[in-house]
């Protein structure tokens, strides 16, 4: 090769695909993300992509999983307490059923159907973003600086971070219920009911879990607030066991139209066993869940970023 076709290296190294600047050993690094501060979510950050951020928590999550596999029969004993802790929820129910006939209209079937949509849609959205729950006590000691620093999704490393497959035992819990009061009801079963079934139960719990989002959001200012957020997740979900004919038709109207919890169970439910819907409440609303699922989930990804955003660590 003669000087006029001979290119010049330079002594760092080959530069990298996308301009990255050379590394130490001739590695270029990673070229700078778009967006303020370099990235969606902060110095270095990678784009939250849906392939990179699923990749990130089957990882982060496969690890804990294999951690808690580890010592199967101390797994095992905590998946049946957790299964038992839950049960108990429903044993007020069968004690209450012990004593009375009906409840608000609705009979020990129908309120077992209600209890069994909302316990497995909010059951998977503890397994899968329950983790969430601890963001408040991160961003006071600053251990959420850790998550920044790596190159992946922020929310998928933290909502997969210390991955409790325990929790499987409220899922396993409520579709228990669910399956037997589907033995125990007598409804006239369509096509249309037998698919708003199943889609009831996702859309749940990409509610539950985009409210948990928002909470956890919230947390960026509010370090102490993780009560609050539960009140909407874990009171929302005791709240929707029940028929919505024993609430005040204000609390009704609020989780319909300000928190959406109403599309997790009760509109879709009520038009399975035929029942009307709420005072006020269209009928068309029975088949909205999994759009207010999607606009649920968009405003929670809108808060994640503001909230990251606005996030300046300790300061130590």
């Amino acid at each position: 090769m003669d000087e006029a076709t001979r290119v010049r290296v330079p002594s760092g190294g080959v530069p990298g695909p996308g301009g990255g600047a050379p590394g130490p050993s001739g590695v270029p690094d990673p070229a700078p993300t778009d967006g303020p501060a370099g990235g969606a979510d902060g110095p270095g950050r990678a784009r939250d992509l849906p392939g990179e951020s699923w990749r990130t928590y089957r990882m982060v999550a496969g690890m804990w999983i294999r951690s808690t596999m580890t010592y199967r029969a101390s797994f095992a004993l905590t998946l049946v307490n957790s299964f038992c802790a839950t049960f108990f929820d429903f044993v007020v129910i069968l004690l209450m059923f012990g004593q009375v006939k009906g409840l608000g209209g609705f009979a020990f079937a129908e309120v077992a159907f209600l209890y069994g949509t909302t316990g497995t849609a909010f059951g998977i959205a503890d397994l899968t973003m329950g983790s969430l729950q601890r963001m408040g006590r991160r961003v006071r000691d600053g251990s959420l600086d850790s998550f920044l620093m790596r190159p992946a999704p922020l929310l998928a490393q933290v909502a997969a971070d210390k991955f409790a497959l325990r929790r499987f035992g409220r899922v396993a819990q409520g579709l228990m219920v669910l399956v037997w009061s589907l033995y125990l009801l007598d409804v006239d079963w369509t096509p249309v009911k037998l698919v708003l079934l199943p889609v009831t139960v996702v859309s749940g719990a990409v509610i539950f879990g985009a409210v948990m989002v928002l909470g956890a959001s919230a947390l960026f200012w509010m370090q102490d607030a993780a009560e609050v957020t539960n009140s909407f997740t874990y009171g929302g979900n005791t709240l929707l066991q029940y028929p919505p004919t024993i609430f005040a038709q204000d609390l009704v109207r609020g989780v319909v139209y300000v928190v959406p919890l109403a599309f997790v169970n009760w509109l879709p439910a009520l038009y399975v066993l035929g029942r009307p819907a709420p005072a006020g409440v269209p009928e068309w609303t029975a088949f909205a869940s999994p759009l207010v699922a999607a606009v649920c989930c968009g405003i929670a990804g809108l808060a994640w970023r503001a909230g990251v955003r606005a996030y300046r660590s300790t300061g130590s």
